[in-house]
């Protein structure tokens, strides 16, 4: 992705991904007390997923633009 907003969307998308999959970890590994989520390991299991998306969404974000066939 190129544009400038767009890269800054993703990696915005992918920091509120990152922290609501940390907490759903943390909840579903029973170390967030308080919820109905707590202690439900399918919870640990989407927060983990959820996190890594928003690893990729950050990483895609940060990366530099590539090359296009006009640089060459």
């Amino acid at each position: 992705m190129n544009n400038r907003v767009g890269r800054i969307v993703l990696v915005v998308v992918g920091v509120i991904a990152l922290i609501v999959g940390v907490v759903f970890a943390g909840q579903g590994a029973n170390l967030i007390p308080g919820s109905s989520m707590t202690g439900d390991r399918m919870w640990l299991y989407i927060g983990v997923i959820v996190a890594v998306v928003g690893v990729v969404l950050i990483v895609l974000g940060l990366r530099r633009p590539g090359r296009g066939r006009a640089d060459r």
